[in-house]
């Protein structure tokens, strides 16, 4: 039976209750002394914290939060939590929100497209200050919802028109055309533009607008798409390209992608740049890889980061959303051909 003792000890959660009659002080003496700005005497703020370090007490910042105006608490629903760009995300974000005193509740989002409006039912449970959608996309009905009940949305890399969320977005248009102009100048006039069957809306965008630029100057594209967002993926582009097309460029729409990719051309003994160009997007930190040193588009993780806390920290009304465009750049390394 669970009687809400720690790890099977018989020993339960230290209360104020207990710190309180340990210190000989009020209940409302031992929330003050733990309530930044609150008033206190000196002694009494002595005699609590020696009883606290005494009997190990901590304060329940989730109880707190439930009877505050103020929540600690930031909900973030994450998919493919175990891919560089995913896990450089979170690490980024949480450490940003710690620095604020904030704390993030994770939840994993692999099945956001199905379950979306029970993940965030579950977060608001926990009275959260905002919620972060870094994976799937809410209906506009639940947005609504959070917005009405003072609960911030935060979409990232995800466009949502009628919807009062807050959006941070990459310019994946711009990244796109930087990504199609440096196989342009390289000289490719076969090339292949390669993305995942995820198809979420920042593939989705990078896969059209680069096919564009290349139209425009009737270079006509191989599109590939398959798999899930991986190494093994671009490996699968790779080997089903190189046994029907004779391509000699290509842009994968990820960094992931173009590493798997990288690896399966050079081992089918094909020359990269010199055969083959080869242009990532992501920058995530193997792509700068002695073995690999992929040309790329940055996508700076710290930008993305600043802008979720301008509309974390945002304090005015939910309802009139901000909207942040981070800017990207091509980093040139040595997977393309100098034109």
């Amino acid at each position: 039976m669970d009687d809400g003792r720690v790890g099977g000890t018989g020993r339960g959660f230290v209360t104020a209750e207990d710190v309180a009659r340990r210190a000989g002080v009020s209940r409302s003496a031992v929330s003050r002394t733990f309530t930044e700005g609150a008033s206190v005497s000196e002694r009494t703020k002595e005699r609590v914290l020696k009883a606290a370090r005494a009997l190990g007490y901590r304060v329940n910042r989730l109880a707190r939060g439930l009877i505050s105006e103020r929540s600690t608490l930031v909900g973030v629903l994450g998919a493919n939590l175990s891919t560089p760009y995913m896990a450089a995300q979170l690490d980024s974000l949480s450490r940003a929100l710690l620095q604020e005193n904030l704390q993030c509740l994770l939840l994993n989002a692999t099945d956001a497209e199905r379950n979306i409006k029970r993940l965030i039912d579950l977060i608001l449970e926990f009275r959260v200050r905002a919620i972060v959608v870094m994976s799937g996309l809410p209906p506009n009905a639940i947005v609504k919802e959070c917005i009405d009940s003072g609960v911030r949305v935060i979409l990232v890399n995800k466009i949502m028109e009628s919807a009062s969320a807050d959006t941070i977005v990459a310019d994946d248009a711009a990244g796109a055309r930087l990504a199609a102009d440096a196989l342009i100048r390289a000289g490719c006039r076969r090339p292949a533009v390669i993305s995942s069957a995820v198809g979420t809306g920042s593939q989705k965008r990078r896969v059209e607008v680069s096919v564009a630029r290349f139209a425009a100057l009737g270079i006509e594209t191989v599109r590939w798409s398959g798999g899930a967002t991986s190494y093994e993926t671009g490996g699968t582009a790779a080997r089903e390209l190189l046994a029907a097309h004779e391509i000699d460029g290509a842009f994968c729409v990820t960094d992931l992608l173009a590493l798997g990719f990288l690896d399966t051309v050079r081992a089918a003994g094909k020359r990269v740049p010199e055969d083959i160009s080869v242009v990532g997007f992501d920058d995530i930190p193997q792509a700068s890889w002695r073995s690999y040193r992929l040309t790329t588009i940055r996508h700076p993780v710290e930008d993305l980061t600043q802008g979720v806390m301008q509309a974390v920290l945002h304090e005015a009304d939910p309802r009139k959303p901000l909207k942040t465009v981070v800017r990207l750049e091509l980093v040139e390394r040595a997977t393309v051909r100098k034109g």
